[in-house]
C-alpha cells in the first residue's frame, strides 16, 4: 500500500529530493511544497503553520525528511515538523522518519533528534531499494498509533532560518 508522504527538505536539496522522488515514486504518493521559495508568504508562525497544516499535510499521513548538509537550520523544516506531529482532535499525527540525502549528512533538525531519540522516529541511510523505502515507511506509519504517546513536540519553533557553513 502506498502512504501518502509529506516531504520536508532544505530548498538547496531541490535536485536531489527531486530525483529521491522519481527514483521511489511507487513507494509513496508525494506531498508536500514543490516549490523552490517559501510560498506562505507571513511572519505569523501560527498562521504559517496552520497553512501548512491545511494546504500539504492534512491527507498525508507519514512526514519524511530528507537529510542534506543545511536541513537542520531551515525555518520550515521545523514548522513542517511541528505541524506533522500535532495530534489532531479527530485523527493520528504523522508518522515521522529522515533519510539521508548524502551520508556525510548527519546532522538532525532538533525537532527530528527529540523524536528519534525518544523512539517515535527513525533516522535512515539513503534506501537501497523501493522495497527498502516502502518498509521505512510503513514503520512510520504504524508508530502513529503504537508509539504516539513517545512524541516529543515542543511549541518553541524557529522564527529565523539558521547560518549554516
Amino acid at each position: 500500500m502506498s502512504h501518502k508522504c509529506f516531504i520536508s527538505y532544505h530548498a538547496a536539496d531541490k535536485k536531489a529530493v527531486d530525483d529521491f522522488c522519481e527514483n521511489f515514486g511507487g513507494s509513496f504518493i508525494r506531498r508536500g511544497i514543490q516549490m523552490e521559495d517559501d510560498i506562505i508568504d507571513s511572519n505569523n508562525t501560527n498562521y504559517v503553520m496552520q497553512r501548512i497544516r491545511q494546504l500539504y499535510l492534512q491527507d498525508s499521513t507519514v512526514t519524511i525528511v530528507l537529510i542534506g548538509r543545511c536541513t537542520w537550520a531551515r525555518r520550515f523544516v521545523d514548522w513542517e515538523v511541528q505541524a506533522s506531529l500535532r495530534q489532531p482532535k479527530d485523527g493520528y499525527p504523522n508518522g515521522l522518519l529522515a533519510i539521508q540525502l548524502w551520508e556525510s549528512y548527519t546532522t538532525l533538525p532538533i525537532r527530528v533528534k527529540l523524536n528519534v531519540d525518544s523512539g517515535y522516529a527513525k533516522f535512515y541511510k539513503y534506501p537501497t531499494s523501493s522495497t527498502n523505502l516502502s518498509n521505512m515507511i510503513d514503520e512510520a506509519w504504524n508508530a502513529r498509533f503504537d508509539k504516539a504517546n513517545l512524541i516529543i513536540n515542543p511549541r518553541d519553533r524557529f522564527r529565523y532560518n539558521k547560518s549554516c557553513e
